[in-house]
């Protein structure tokens, strides 16, 4: 192998990725398109997500293909897995990838549409996008890895979050149960729990005026990430997912990872 090459791990196989049009997503489905695999983006169809195509087929022709897809709803997702084996002929890798911060709110404060808004693309759309593909899934085997967070699993000082810090705790026990559920079929199911990423899933944030009634004030060292001193990168993220997908993980199953530069460690 040539200086430089890189090594197609994933030649032949086939890969959804949801939330697919920017940060984590978009990384991931550039890296693993770089390593010899076909990408479904499932996304809302915007101008990032078919950037993300059009990069990915300009490195390699036919490659990706974006498909308009709210996690959410049952019908659109089902409909995007079903066209996924119809274009690329099969699904190994599965990442669950889409989210969102949701309104931040005291609990007493936060609407129930506001609630449910979070759960239905956190932990709804989860589910439904493990649902959908695992008949396919099991022909052959393959890789499941959803993103969770630090935020309900091992920190707990996201003010106004309760509504994410509970999606993302039940994504990590939902992987839990479906890792040992799949086994049998030699499907691999694993979580990743980011910290701090330099993404753009704040642009969609929103804070109640009433949120600053239940902020403590709290004092960090400098720098909330220590390893870096700054927010990790999605290449970070995008790397732990390829090696999760890939055979090197073989033996690796049921399993959430934490990736925050030990930021979670100073709570």
């Amino acid at each position: 192998m040539g200086e430089g090459q890189i090594i197609q791990r994933f030649e032949g196989k086939t890969a959804i990725i949801t939330g697919a049009g920017s940060g984590i997503g978009r990384a991931t489905a550039i890296k693993l398109a770089q390593q010899g695999a076909n990408v479904a983006l499932f996304d809302l169809k915007d101008d990032r997500t078919m950037e993300t195509e059009n990069e990915i087929n300009r490195m390699r022709k036919g490659a990706a293909r974006a498909f308009d897809v709210d996690t959410s709803n049952t019908e659109r997702v089902e409909k995007a897995v079903l066209e996924t084996v119809e274009l690329f002929g099969g699904i190994d890798i599965v990442f669950a990838n889409a989210g969102i911060n949701g309104v931040l709110s005291p609990i007493e404060d936060l609407k129930i549409e506001d609630w449910e808004k979070t759960i239905n693309v956190n932990l709804n759309g989860t589910f439904l996008t493990i649902k959908y593909t695992i008949p396919h899934l099991k022909k052959n085997g393959g890789s499941v890895i959803i993103t969770s967070s630090i935020n309900g699993n091992r920190t707990f000082s996201s003010f106004g979050m309760a509504a994410y810090s509970t999606s993302k705790a039940g994504q990590v026990a939902f992987a839990k149960m479906a890792a040992l559920e799949l086994a049998k079929y030699k499907i691999r199911v694993n979580v990743i729990c980011p910290g701090a990423i330099a993404t753009n899933i704040d642009q969609s944030t929103q804070k109640t005026d009433q949120l600053k009634d239940i902020v403590i004030p709290m004092e960090f060292p400098e720098g909330r990430q220590p390893l870096a001193n700054a927010p990790g990168h999605p290449d970070h993220v995008a790397d732990l997912v390829t090696f999760l997908a890939s055979n090197e993980a073989a033996h690796i199953t049921g399993t959430e990872m934490f990736i925050d530069g030990a930021e979670s460690l100073l709570c």
